[in-house]
C-alpha cells in the first residue's frame, strides 16, 4: 500500500513540475524492484493526472472546444483566439506523435537505462537554467508556434526531459507570454497523454493484463495522484508566472549528477 501511495504521489508532482515523471517512475520501479504490475497502475495514474489537467483547465478547455467548433459554423469566429487554438492544439499534437514514434524504439530501451535517464535530467536542467533568463513575450499563438511546440513535446517522450519544462520553454522562446505558455502546453498535452494512454491500454488488454494485476493499494494511489497532481499545477503556474525556474533546475542537475554517480559505482543499470 505505501509503494502505490509513494508512486501516486510521486507521478502527481512529477508528472506537471519540470523534473520528468517518466524519468522518476522508471528510476523508482528499478530501485523499488517493480515489475510488469505497473503497466495498467501506470496508465491509471496517468489518467488521474491528466482528470485533474482537465478539471484545472475546464474554462480554457472548454471554451477552445466550443471556439473551435463555432469556427465552422460561422466564418466570423475562424480568426478568434479559441479557433487558432483549437487548430494549434491539433497542429501541435500531429507533430508530436510523429517524433515520439520516431523516438520509441529507442525510448523502450533508454526507459531501463539510469544513465539515458541521468542523462535527459542533466538536458532538462540546463533547459531550466536558460528559462531563468529569458525574456518573457507579448507575441500570439499560431501554427508555426504550435508546431514547434509540438516538436519539443514529441522529444519528451525521452525518459528525464521534462515535458512540461521543455514545451513550456520552448513557448516562451517563441515569445509567448509566461502565463500564455502554461496554458498552451497543458492544453497540448490532454490529447497526447489521452492517446498514449489508449495506445497502452489496448497493449495490456492484448497481453491480458487487468484490474486483478494492480498492487496493493493502487485505488489509494490514484487519489494521490489526483491531489498531487492538482496541487503540482498550482505551485507550476507561480514558478512560470514568476520565472522562478532555478530551483528546479538544481534539483534535476543534482538528482542527474547522483543518478551518474550511483551507475558508474555500479548501483544501478
Amino acid at each position: 500500500m505505501f509503494r502505490s501511495l509513494f508512486l501516486g504521489i510521486l507521478q502527481g508532482l512529477t508528472e506537471f513540475l519540470p523534473v520528468s515523471s517518466s524519468g522518476h517512475l522508471a528510476l523508482s520501479q528499478q530501485i523499488m524492484d517493480m515489475g510488469g504490475e505497473t503497466l495498467t497502475f501506470d496508465i491509471i495514474l496517468h489518467s488521474a493526472t491528466m482528470l485533474a489537467t482537465l478539471i484545472y483547465f475546464r474554462e480554457e478547455v472548454l471554451g477552445a472546444i466550443k471556439g473551435w467548433i463555432h469556427g465552422f459554423i460561422s466564418g466570423s469566429s475562424r480568426g478568434k483566439p479559441e479557433w487558432i487554438l483549437g487548430w494549434a492544439v491539433i497542429t501541435g499534437n500531429i507533430f508530436t506523435v510523429i517524433i515520439a514514434l520516431f523516438l520509441k524504439p529507442w525510448v523502450e530501451i533508454w526507459i531501463f537505462s539510469s544513465l539515458a535517464v541521468a542523462s535527459a535530467l542533466l538536458l532538462t536542467s540546463a533547459i531550466l537554467f536558460y528559462a531563468s533568463i529569458l525574456t518573457p513575450g507579448t507575441e500570439m499563438l499560431s501554427l508555426r508556434k504550435a508546431v514547434v511546440i509540438g516538436i519539443a513535446q514529441g522529444f519528451a517522450v525521452i525518459p528525464g526531459l521534462s515535458r512540461s519544462g521543455i514545451t513550456i520553454v520552448t513557448a516562451i522562446r517563441m515569445g509567448l507570454s509566461p502565463e500564455k505558455a502554461f496554458s498552451f502546453s497543458f492544453l497540448l498535452s490532454i490529447p497526447a497523454i489521452l492517446g498514449a494512454n489508449i495506445l497502452e491500454a489496448f497493449s495490456i488488454v492484448r497481453g491480458g493484463t487487468g484490474l486483478q494485476d494492480l498492487p496493493e493499494g493502487w485505488f489509494l494511489g490514484t487519489v494521490a495522484a489526483f491531489f498531487s497532481g492538482y496541487a503540482a499545477l498550482i505551485i507550476l503556474r507561480t514558478v512560470v508566472t514568476r520565472g522562478k525556474w532555478r530551483g528546479f533546475a538544481f534539483y534535476c542537475l543534482t538528482v542527474g549528477s547522483l543518478l551518474l554517480v550511483i551507475h558508474f559505482s555500479g548501483g544501478i543499470n
